[in-house]
């Protein structure tokens, strides 16, 4: 199989469109910390309810949509992309408006201190407190302030605004500089738009079944759930994949990148939770090839994507992941680039063009 992102870095002719982007940045804006996916979850229906012959919002949360096939015995496909983002979780008020917390997914307690944030559904303007540069001693200067010592400070008459159990997310507000996407949790918004994009315009010869997943940041939770109330033939997880492309710092050639920006979609080969089906491995790059979409292959490693739980659903699922490379991920702001954006839409709604039931006929064959 050709790596074109080797040759054939992204360009122009996937870019996405202006209206593309206004729906991204809304999604970005939207608060929707693990466990609480309303704002985004109503996002979605608004957007896709008129193409959707079936929208089901299950117990968890997820929500399902369904474009019926107009052929018998359909290839049922299932697309999936979630909507949570990482963020705090206020666990005790201190009074005066502070707020000890915990993390709600994965993030790095150096990437918080300073940081502001919306609490709650009315997304309360707070800031994550730490003690100022010239007041701290050499000792605190070397090391990194543990999240026990750190608290959410929402100012005078806080504490009557918020309370235990309420949730937090970082307050970045998206923005295009240039070629590039910059916003909080575009992991995993970017993978959340361009479902909504390929739902609307779904080829009828396949059932598809659009999975908008919740918590996924907490362990694939919503995707095993959807996964069984959908059972599909086949599933993709859309997702956004950190790009570890920068210089190395001592000078030598970065080969452990992940992913990297300006390059395509990442096709998925192998991460933690997942092995992907070849199959799909070569109907997607195949299709990239003939279609002169840019493309490149996550390396392998850690990570998982909501495939690693579709994956074990009802007897098992053939299942690949896509994402769109970004760095900074499970910060406060990611940074992706709009053609890579465009080409994965591009390249899904390419690879659902000609995908039939004989691929499940295929031999397995790496």
């Amino acid at each position: 199989m050709n790596d074109m992102s080797l040759t054939n870095p992204s360009n122009t002719n996937v870019q996405p469109s202006a209206q593309q982007i206004a729906l991204l940045e809304r999604l970005s804006n939207a608060c929707a910390v693990s466990s609480d996916e309303h704002e985004v979850r109503q996002i979605v229906r608004a957007e896709i309810e008129a193409h959707a012959d079936e929208i089901i919002v299950d117990a968890m949360g997820n929500l399902l949509a369904v474009r019926r096939a107009q052929v018998e015995n359909p290839l049922r496909v299932m697309l999936a992309a979630h909507m949570d983002e990482v963020g705090l979780m206020l666990i005790h008020s201190d009074g005066d408006g502070l707020f000890s917390f915990q993390t709600m997914g994965g993030i790095d307690p150096r990437q918080l201190v300073g940081k502001p944030v919306w609490v709650g559904r009315q997304h309360h303007p707070g800031v994550i407190g730490a003690r100022p540069y010239h007041l701290s001693s050499d000792e605190e200067m070397r090391h990194s302030v543990p999240i026990s010592q750190l608290r959410i400070d929402l100012g005078p008459g806080g504490s009557e605004l918020a309370q235990p159990g309420d949730l937090a997310a970082f307050a970045t507000r998206f923005q295009q500089a240039g070629p590039s996407l910059m916003g909080k949790a575009l992991d995993d918004r970017l993978g959340v738009a361009s479902l909504i994009e390929i739902f609307k315009t779904a080829p009828r010869h396949i059932e598809l079944w659009a999975a908008f997943t919740v918590q996924e940041e907490l362990g694939l939770r919503g995707a095993r759930v959807a996964a069984f109330r959908i059972q599909p033939h086949l599933a993709i997880a859309v997702d956004s994949t950190p790009a570890n492309d920068l210089p190395a710092a001592d000078g030598q050639e970065n080969t452990r990148y992940n992913t990297r920006l300006g390059f395509g979609p990442a096709i998925y080969v192998a991460d933690r939770a997942t092995i992907s089906d070849p199959r799909l491995v070569r109907h997607l790059t195949e299709t990239a090839a003939a279609q002169g979409i840019p493309f490149q292959y996550r390396q392998p490693g850690g990570g998982s994507t909501d495939a690693g739980a579709i994956l074990r659903a009802q007897s098992g699922v053939p299942v690949i992941s896509v994402s769109v490379p970004g760095r900074y991920a499970h910060t406060a702001c990611l940074v992706a680039r709009a053609a890579d954006w465009g080409a994965t839409m591009a390249l899904l709604q390419a690879s659902l063009q000609t995908l039939t039931t004989d691929i499940l006929k295929e031999e397995r064959r790496p």
